[in-house]
């Protein structure tokens, strides 16, 4: 096992990572901007280091210094949690030249799965269904009409190195397709530096479910079922549940054991969660994610499994702590994403956090970085922290939900909590009854 891990990231995801290790028993390092100074896991990380000024480039996202704080403090294993450098290949390729372990899987698995034609490439070898489209990138206009006539309008375009919904464009005839495709194209160079784009077709009402798996990077891997993340305004999640209201025990089963089985063939090697399209009945690959997600204390609600113990036992060398048939499904849990944003417009509201007050109780979790008093700086992700509920099943859960949300206190900035208040109480919502277009449809409707 490791001695000392490096948290290379922020927040409540630095946080969680940390005590994780504290329950194993490993030393921990927390890295951190200057704006980052007074930030809970900085507190209570067993050793700091300013990595550099609040702009991510020049601190959270500034490889040579997050190196040189592992090399300072003489940690021998780095935990990237999400976002910032936690699907970047050649930290991970830097870090081993080192002798320094990154948590999560091989360089080589990271590229083949962020470059999203390769990915479906991959997917579609491994068994995986995939959303019909095009096999490879798009570059004209004339090829993109033959496929598009092919697979049948809709069409989405999408860009390859792409996410968070940058780069996509629906062209619902012919008419409209150069039009999209110059403008995806255009997008994805701006923000990937990539223009490639790729073509498939556009699903109507599809939900949006997702797969967690676990790998060992010797041919074993399990999965831990599904999450549904339906709930999300311009692509980004909002609201995500486990087990999906959508699915019955056969769907779920049959998903789960194409997708571990796909990454034990691969040898997949950490956590990784493959994310589909779902539309009567059938499942459409879209991507994976090669890293933790911010949803994933769900999984671990109903199943009871730590992930990022999990993580750093493979990363160890250890290998996986349970079998497939080990693993076992509990009640039901939801999470909702607490952000310094106006609850109608999502415009961020940075500033000082005034009074925080979290609900307790029985099956109430919350994830959370922040304390009365601090202050929301402007820099990075809007994430206050996370509510996770768990009860004996979804009825139970909501009603735990409803009651966790009035508890909830965040004054002095605006937050989204107002929100979820109101979905909590929604008739669509509470039945289950919701696709990935519908909160944008029912905030378009309540304005």
């Amino acid at each position: 096992m490791f001695q000392k891990i490096l948290i290379a990231n922020r927040g409540e995801i630095a946080l969680r990572v940390l005590r994780a290790c504290k329950e194993l028993g490993i030393q921990t390092v927390a890295v951190h901007s200057t704006a980052d100074a007074d930030a809970m896991h900085v507190r209570l990380a067993d050793e700091s280091v300013c990595i550099g000024p609040p702009a991510s480039r020049e601190s959270y996202l500034n490889i040579h210094q997050i190196l040189a704080a592992c090399e300072i403090t003489g940690a021998d294993a780095v935990h990237p949690g999400y976002g910032f450098l936690s699907e970047n290949a050649k930290f991970a390729e830097i870090l081993a030249a080192h002798n320094v372990t990154f948590i999560g899987p091989s360089a080589e698995h990271i590229r083949i799965m962020g470059d999203k034609i390769e990915a479906k490439r991959t997917a579609k070898r491994l068994g995986i269904p995939v959303v019909p489209g095009s096999e490879g990138a798009v570059t004209d206009e004339r090829e993109a009409k033959r496929i598009a006539a092919e697979i049948g309008y809709p069409v989405l375009i999408k860009a390859s190195a792409g996410g968070g919904g940058r780069g996509m464009k629906v062209a619902r005839s012919e008419a409209g397709l150069a039009e999209a495709l110059a403008t995806a194209r255009t997008e994805a160079g701006a923000a990937f530096g990539d223009d490639a784009v790729y073509i498939e077709k556009y699903l109507e009402k599809p939900r949006h479910i997702e797969v967690q798996v676990v790998g060992d990077g010797a041919h074993n891997a399990i999965h831990l079922g599904e999450r549904d993340c339906s709930l999300q305004r311009r692509h980004q999640k909002v609201w995500e549940e486990a087990n999906s209201p959508a699915l019955n025990v056969e769907q779920r089963t049959r998903i789960g054991e194409t997708v571990a089985n796909a990454m034990a063939e691969l040898g997949y090697s950490g956590a990784g969660t493959i994310e589909f399209l779902y539309e009567n009945g059938e499942f459409y690959f879209i991507e994976m994610n090669t890293r933790l997600q911010v949803e994933h204390p769900v999984t671990e609600a109903i199943t009871g499994i730590d992930l990022v113990h999990e993580q750093i036992r493979v990363a160890s060398g250890a290998g996986l702590s349970v079998r497939q048939q080990d693993v076992r499904f509990h009640g039901h849990a939801i999470e909702c994403r607490i952000n310094a944003e106006d609850p109608r417009t999502f415009v961020p509201s940075p500033g000082t956090i005034t009074h925080f007050h979290t609900p307790g109780g029985l099956g109430v979790r919350v994830d959370s970085g922040v304390y009365s008093g601090y202050r929301i700086p402007p820099y990075y992700d809007s994430l206050i922290g996370k509510l996770i509920v768990h009860g004996r099943n979804r009825v139970e859960c909501m009603m735990r939900l409803r009651r966790a949300l009035d508890e909830f206190v965040v004054d002095g900035i605006n937050s989204t909590l107002p929100l979820f208040r109101e979905l909590v109480g929604n008739v669509d919502v509470a039945n289950g009854d919701y696709d990935i277009h519908w909160l944008e449809n029912h905030l378009a409707a309540s304005e």
